[in-house]
């Protein structure tokens, strides 16, 4: 019998690169290999895009501490900002203390849009697409190849009609298609552009663009947790100071939308690096949580804080989320298929579940530090590092000068470079 695996692993970023790469290949199926060198090859890397020159790696770190529902995981992020890793780690290990993330999901439907113009009688066409609808999702499936073997398909059509635009009336149909376990661009894309003529027969109206929406309102994920109080207490700050710190942190984000830019920022550096590691469209995610925080008409927080009748904090997150665990750079990127062993996920849902926990994590991490001594406190001691490698120091010496910068609180690169030079001058 297997025997289970936790993510709670003490002191996990003082052990040796040799130690971590153990530890994780113990958390691999038998028989795979754990890669370090970046994994894609030049040829990989030609056929992926154009007027391929290289390739540019990134660090590949994971995060540990993570409890989701009842489930140990270990999280795979790509990244190049310090402090990001650890302060993930660190918030899913408070989570951890109140029970662990609490996570769901919306089935993957995404969505196609085909924009018509100039269509003669608007009630008319709008009658003969409802007529029509079961006709056309079965046009929609006929393109639908192994998503539709794969028991997704072609779910529902709706329409939007936009009076008094630039351009006169508009209709918008929305073709809605469940995609299982693929993020689904290509899908739509080819179901959209194949029903185009059908539409413009039905209307009489003249089609423009047949493109799929990255507001993704249709297949969200959400993730929910409580901190104990107890659990949030940092240095001067008691525990029940810094719920309320939170609580308040968040309701500016909620209100203020210069503010939360960068607190959905925070939010994103979470997860965009999950998004990154297993070989999904960071960009793609980006606009759907984005324009899925605007959705009320203006700017607001991805997050909700609040504090709860036993004094302690909780949080939540709802975002529109389209991943896959198969096709694209999922398929193709060797650390992507890495990234996606190491979690275990078994479907693209519950990928999305893992990320949505991942970015409540990240934002805790960031507003608890806000709230407290400030972000720079942790931030800088970890840029530290960062300096010393920049001012050229070696990988032996890069310690030494960093603890002298901490200890002069003097985290600079003109400061590395004098320290190495004094270094050198020995």
């Amino acid at each position: 019998m297997e025997t289970k695996k936790s993510s709670r692993i003490s002191q996990f970023y003082k052990k040796t690169l040799e130690e971590r790469l153990a530890i994780i290949q113990d958390w691999l199926p038998s028989g795979i290999d754990l890669p370090i060198d970046g994994g894609l090859t030049q040829e990989q890397a030609n056929n992926m895009i154009e007027n391929v020159i290289g390739r540019y790696n990134l660090p590949f770190a994971v995060a540990t501490n993570f409890l989701i529902n009842g489930r140990d995981y270990l999280i795979p992020m790509v990244i190049e900002e310090p402090s990001v890793v650890a302060a993930c780690s660190n918030a899913a290990k408070m989570f951890r203390e109140g029970g662990g993330f609490t996570t769901s999901s919306d089935e993957p439907v995404m969505i196609g849009q085909i924009q018509v113009l100039d269509v003669p009688d608007m009630a008319a066409a709008l009658q003969a697409i409802e007529v029509n609808k079961a006709r056309l999702l079965t046009e929609a499936d006929s393109v639908g190849g192994s998503i539709v073997k794969r028991g997704g398909g072609a779910r529902d059509i709706q329409t939007r009609v936009f009076e008094n635009t630039p351009i006169g009336t508009m209709l918008v149909i929305h073709l809605l298609i469940d995609t299982r376990d693929a993020m689904g661009a290509n899908a739509i894309n080819t179901a959209v552009e194949h029903l185009a003529p059908h539409i413009e027969a039905l209307t009489g109206g003249r089609v423009n663009l047949r493109i799929l929406s990255n507001l993704t309102d249709q297949r969200k994920a959400r993730a929910e947790g409580m901190i104990p109080a107890s659990s949030l207490a940092r240095g001067d700050f008691s525990g029940a100071d810094v719920v309320r710190a939170i609580v308040e942190a968040g309701v500016f984000a909620e209100v203020d939308p210069y503010r939360a830019a960068t607190h959905n920022k925070g939010v994103m550096n979470g997860i965009d690096a999950v998004v990154i590691a297993t070989g999904n469209d960071w960009r793609a995610v980006e606009a759907g949580a984005h324009a899925y925080a605007a959705r009320h008409g203006g700017y607001s927080s991805m997050t909700r804080w609040w504090q709860d009748d036993d004094d302690n904090l909780r949080g939540a997150i709802e975002i529109p989320l389209s991943v896959g665990i198969v096709g694209g750079a999922t398929r193709v990127h060797p650390m992507a298929q890495l990234a996606l062993q190491i979690l275990g996920v078994q479907s693209a849902q519950e990928l999305a579940e893992v990320i949505a926990a991942v970015g409540l994590a990240q934002n805790l991490a960031a507003i608890r530090a806000l709230a407290t001594e400030g972000i720079q406190h942790g931030h800088m001691r970890m840029h530290a590092r960062q300096l010393a490698l920049a001012a050229g120091a070696s990988v032996e010496l890069v310690p030494h000068i960093v603890q002298q910068m901490i200890d002069e609180n003097n985290i600079r690169l003109e400061r590395a470079k004098e320290l190495l030079k004094e270094r050198m001058n020995k």
